[in-house]
């Protein structure tokens, strides 16, 4: 086999450093570049080594080089050799990840480059012969055939053209490349076994949770005052319930530093195993799943073992769907070259990954920016496509793995709307008198960490909303794709031979589907855009509502039906958000628009009767066709073999959760439109209209829909969680709202910490429990006073972007890098990212970007820590859950006092929940995230680092947030960076 690029052992190699670019040549030249020299190079130079050839080619001004690469991307050869393993897609970030050590990297320069590749090539070599060898032979002559630039390297090493017949193929006894494609073919499969009994209630001592967080910590490990405290006091949480619905609610508070983590995972394990049950571990953020997911490997350090007893549980959404694989399969040979290479990486992965989680998991974060974003969404679980036992995949899926892993597990590691979901749907099932099977047996023991964002997590699951994109997703999931390039199965099809032939099954089933053409059809966005006349330019065109990633929609032309009730409905929601937003002009900027619903303008109680009364017609049949299949269960209980019963079940949970759940929500807000809220009354509901607009290039709406949230969302939070918990530990930093936390359980308690108290648990929800909650508060162990320095910048206006730009060049460059700059708007964050990047790269300070670089926030964090002196942009999800400890974030820039942003849904719990203190409800907030902030800063004992706030607005009465010993100073930018400059 030859392919038609040069051997990577006479590749050229290239890397950018602040001096411009390092270029080692063919010949063994080792240059200093700039820019344009380099470019002006890059026609004559032979296919060179890089390290992710996107960012790479950013950095040069160059467009994406796209697949095949043009370059010799060593990320490329990485996903190729080391399918499941993630790396910082940088030459350190690499380095590491390959073994070598600080003295071997560093500068990690041009000549490093020629290293790694030998290290992979070798360890390519050593696998030839091991397990996936005739894979990887395989897969090699197809990327050959795709133009991969490492095919002609990769085949040498693996001996392949001593394999090949005159016309390059395998020999007909080898795996073929089409059948290495095919991986779901050999994937194992899952297999039933007997339900686990329900588990035993033994409490534990707090001396057990101390000798297993010892046995956690082994010898030599740092001693963090109050982790064995909060060990002890956790074990309240695993006491046995005494009354029905009165779950033992422990409130603890860490201060960052704790270590937490260890402290819940050490009396949590001991619970499940002496009682064997599961405990849930809870989290807000992806980021602190997969930092708890690593944590466990000191409980289990031996792979198998781990796989047995802890697992990592997200919703269908982020894992791979082999139906969509197989798809995009059978497709790719009418897809473009890079589409088969990005599927050849992607079955290998498939082979080797442990549990099929594209984002977050063992996939690299960086792989779509590498293949193509469709490359990933493209194969994903996509909502409402997921034919369950339908599929004849079913058995080797990725989600029933993991969801029957989960029923046989001590510690499964989940996220707050997972279990609130799950929960919520087994009460709704004990409450339907449905003989309804859960995914998961529903556990008895919780711990929420990040507790502080239960009432955002719950405010999200409980809430209800009836838009264009929500309602024609159903009318999706209900028709199929109705024309349109996709594998959508309607409803019909995902259950064929189960209704076929049963009258009384298909009578209901037709109904449903007939009355479902009430639902916005292909194309609905761009009609309600037309409607206004008022709109300057030509209307949108119709969005591809649709995309399939590797099977791409095509445009749905605008349908000329009869007036669809629901579009009715919707063009008229539209019409009152335009005519009661505050500002004309806002209309075609990017964000969203709101209204009250009250008062309603004319015609729309009459269009929501008449969208009710639709609805209903769509939701009564399908409550018909739920109920007869479940007594299809009882009625053929003697002919029905296991894999049938699978799938009616999985329909009857499918019908009720996708379908006739969320319609009988709507047909709800709908009966609110006739019932405007009473005066001086407080509502259980706030209902509000919203329009959204594209955040993408071309601007355009996006979706306008009817929005319903609970006034207090903890209240359906206690309410799913109060009987299927035993009991429950909620913990976090950042619970009060106060700073001095020296307060112990043991010490009196002043009026002010009680308020505190109390207002902790109001927004986490522990005050609508029966019983108390325990409450406990254990300190950090760091010297602020010596280790931190904070700042409120005086003279910096941060109202302009130009201005506020300067400031973060100014103090990334103070510090030398190791910055990480948080926003409150993406668009300030895009415009400060602009405006410095290349300033900062010529000073050897690289800087990367949440909402920038094409990458996901677990991999921008795994640079920013490899890499000690890059500088982060980031907004809310880098203000939670980052854990960078040591040199390489040792300063916080925040760019303004993260004040609650002013919608309709603030306005009314400011009104109704702040009990008249409503400028105190607002500094609460601010209070608490700045103190989340400031978290990110100090990780250890032997940290140093700068806060820095760039708001010289800042009322004095928020300086609380920050730790005792944390003194802040209002000073000018220069004198500020001065100073940061001598600390660090």
């Amino acid at each position: 086999m030859q392919a038609p690029f040069p051997s990577a052992h006479d590749a050229p190699a290239l890397t950018a450093h602040h001096r411009g670019f390092s270029l080692l040549t063919e010949d063994g030249e080792y240059l200093t570049l700039s820019a344009p020299e380099l470019r002006s190079r890059l026609d004559s130079m032979p296919c060179p080594l890089v390290v992710h050839a996107p960012s790479f080619a950013r950095k040069l001004d160059l467009p994406p080089p796209g697949q095949p690469s043009p370059w010799l991307d060593l990320l490329e050869l990485f996903t190729f050799v080391y399918p499941a393993r993630t790396a910082a897609p940088t030459p350190r970030g690499l380095a590491l990840a390959l073994g070598l050590e600080e003295e071997q990297i560093g500068r990690a320069e041009a000549d490093l480059l020629p290293t790694l590749v030998e290290i992979m090539l070798t360890e390519l070599a050593r696998q030839k012969n091991g397990p996936l060898g005739d894979m990887l032979a395989a897969l090699t002559v197809r990327l050959a055939q795709a133009g991969w630039p490492w095919a002609g390297t990769v085949a040498e090493t693996l001996g392949l053209p001593d394999k090949l017949d005159g016309k390059g193929n395998l020999p007909e006894d080898a795996l073929q490349p089409g059948d290495a494609l095919r991986v779901w073919r050999v994937l194992p499969k899952w297999e039933d076994v007997a339900p686990r009994p329900p588990p035993a209630s033994h409490p534990i001592t707090p001396a057990e949770a101390r000798t297993r967080l010892r046995t956690l910590l082994g010898e030599g490990s740092e001693s963090r005052a109050g982790q064995a405290d909060f060990a002890s006091v956790s074990t309240a949480a695993f006491e046995p319930r005494t009354h029905r619905g009165n779950p033992a609610v422990v409130l603890a508070e860490a201060g960052t530093g704790t270590g937490k983590t260890l402290g819940y995972i050490a009396p949590a394990s001991v619970w499940a195993q002496r009682n064997g049950g599961s405990v849930w571990i809870s989290t807000y953020t992806r980021h602190l799943q997969r930092q708890i997911e690593q944590e466990t490997h000191r409980l289990f350090p031996d792979d198998a073992t781990r796989r047995h007893h802890v697992v990592l549980r997200k919703g269908r959404e982020n894992y791979l769907c082999l139906l969509n694989m197989e798809d995009a399969v059978n497709s790719a040979a009418s897809r473009p070259a890079g589409v088969t290479i990005a599927l050849s990486m992607l079955a290998l992965w498939t082979r080797a990954t442990a549990d099929g989680d594209l984002l977050g998991g063992d996939l690299p974060g960086w792989f779509g920016d590498l293949y193509g974003q469709g490359s990933v969404s493209g194969v994903a679980d996509r909502r409402g496509e997921c034919i369950h036992g339908a599929c004849p995949h079913y058995q080797r899926c990725f989600v029933e793995h993991t969801v029957r892993r989960a029923r046989e597990a001590d510690l499964v590691i989940a996220n707050h709307a997972l279990v609130m979901a799950q929960a919520a749907y087994a009460q709704a099932a004990m409450s339907d008198d449905a003989e309804d099977t859960e995914e998961d047996a529903t556990p008895s023991r919780y711990v929420f960490d990040e507790g502080h964002h239960l009432a955002d997590a719950a405010d999200g699951a409980f809430s209800a909303e009836l838009s264009g994109l929500e309602a024609a997703e159903l009318r999706r999931w209900l028709l199929g794709a109705e024309g349109r390039r996709s594998r959508a199965r309607g409803l019909k099809r995902r259950l064929d031979d189960l209704v076929v032939g049963f009258p009384r099954l298909e009578a209901p089933l037709d109904a449903a589907l007939m009355a479902a053409h009430a639902l916005p059809a292909p194309g609905w966005s761009a009609r309600l855009a037309e409607t206004d006349s008022s709109e300057s330019g030509p209307p949108e065109p119709p969005p591809i509502e649709d995309p399939d990633g590797f099977l791409p929609a095509t445009p749905a032309l605008p349908e000329p039906v009869l007036e669809n009730p629901t579009e009715s409905f919707l063009r008229l929601l539209r019409q009152q958000v335009l005519a009661r937003s505050e500002d004309r002009r806002q209309t075609h900027q990017y964000g969203a628009l709101e209204c009250d619903l009250h008062p309603l303008i004319p015609d729309l109680t009459e269009a929501g009767q008449t969208l009710a009364r639709a609805l209903s017609r769509i939701a009564e049949p399908l409550r018909t066709l739920a109920e007869r299949l479940q007594a299809r269960l009882q009625d053929d209980a003697d002919s029905l073999d296991s894999v049938t019963r699978g799938r009616i079940e999985a329909m009857v949970r499918g019908l009720r959760r996708r379908a006739i759940t969320r319609l009988d929500a709507w047909t709800s807000m709908l009966d609110a439109l006739d019932q405007p809220p009473l005066a001086d009354t407080t509502p259980t509901h706030i209902h509000f209209i919203r329009l959204d607009r594209r955040q993408q290039q071309r601007p355009g709406e996006h979706d306008v829909g009817l929005h319903r949230h609970w006034l207090d969302p903890t209240i359906p939070f206690a309410a799913v969680m109060a009987m299927p918990a035993q009991g429950m530990l909620i913990t976090s930093a950042t619970l009060r709202d106060q700073s001095d936390t020296q307060n112990r359980q043991d010490e009196p308690e002043t009026e002010e910490t009680e308020r505190a108290w109390e207002a902790a648990e109001a927004r986490t929800g522990a005050n609508h429990f029966p019983s108390p909650a325990i409450r406990a508060s254990l300190t950090s162990p760091f010297d602020y006073a010596r280790q931190t320095r904070t700042f409120i910048i005086t003279d910096v206006d941060h109202a302009s972007i130009a201005d506020l730009a300067a400031a973060y060049r100014t103090l990334f460059e103070a510090s030398g890098g190791g910055g990480l700059g948080l926003f409150t708007a993406i668009s300030r964050l895009r415009g400060v990212h602009s405006r410095i990047a290349p300033a900062l790269e010529d000073q050897g300070l690289p800087l990367y970007a949440q909402h920038v670089d094409a990458m996901d926030n677990a991999t921008l964090v795994d640079i920013f820590r490899t890499e000690e002196h890059a500088c982060l942009l980031g907004t809310d999800a880098m203000r939670d859950g980052v854990d960078v400890p040591g040199n390489a974030l040792r300063l916080v820039v925040f760019e303004r006092v993260p004040w609650p942003r002013p919608d309709i849904l603030h306005r009314e719990r400011r009104i109704h929940l702040s009990g008249g203190d409503t400028t105190g409800y607002d500094d609460r907030i601010a209070r608490l995230r700045l103190r989340q902030a400031f978290g990110r800063l100090i990780r250890s004992q032997s940290d140093k680092g700068v806060f820095v706030l760039l708001d010289r607005r800042t009322p004095s009465r928020l300086l609380s947030a920050f730790p005792p010993g944390a003194e802040v100073r209002r000073m000018g930018l220069a004198d500020a960076a001065r100073e940061i400059r001598a600390f660090l």
